[in-house]
């Protein structure tokens, strides 16, 4: 199997734990991104509200994605994770999420979780995408 890693520069860098932003399979044309969060180059949250943190991580999911030449319409599933009863938030995450995929409309499940990777990471978007033109 090809694969190809992508870690766009200005994003924080995950080699030291082992991962990567993304990991395509260059066979299939799938772009595996994992768990964007709103974090500076340093791995600092830097917004305070779920809505803020959704629209930072989806900033740097579409960096990531612009990396390997797609965009949000070539996303096909996401996950979102939410520090906390996720039914807390929705008001304020749906407005976001429309905004950015209401064309789109990926498969999309929220979970709403103890814990993420820092204690001020309040949400984490995870995304499967395919390369446009890929059969």
């Amino acid at each position: 199997m090809s694969t190809k890693l992508v870690n766009p520069a200005h994003l924080y860098d995950g080699a030291p734990i082992g991962m990567s932003q993304a990991k395509v399979d260059l066979a299939s044309g799938l772009v595996f991104v994992s768990g964007q969060v709103d974090w500076d180059r340093d791995s600092h949250v830097r917004h305070a509200t779920p809505e803020e943190q959704a629209e930072g991580a989806i900033q740097h999911l579409i960096t990531v994605l612009s990396e390997v030449g797609a965009s949000l319409r070539n996303v096909l599933q996401l996950r979102v994770y939410v520090r906390g009863e996720l039914a807390d938030c929705m008001s304020q995450l749906v407005p976001v999420f429309a905004r950015h995929f209401y064309a789109v409309r990926p498969a999309l499940t929220g979970v709403g979780v103890a814990s993420l990777a820092t204690r001020d990471t309040l949400v984490e978007i995870e995304a499967l995408a395919k390369l446009p033109g890929h059969p």
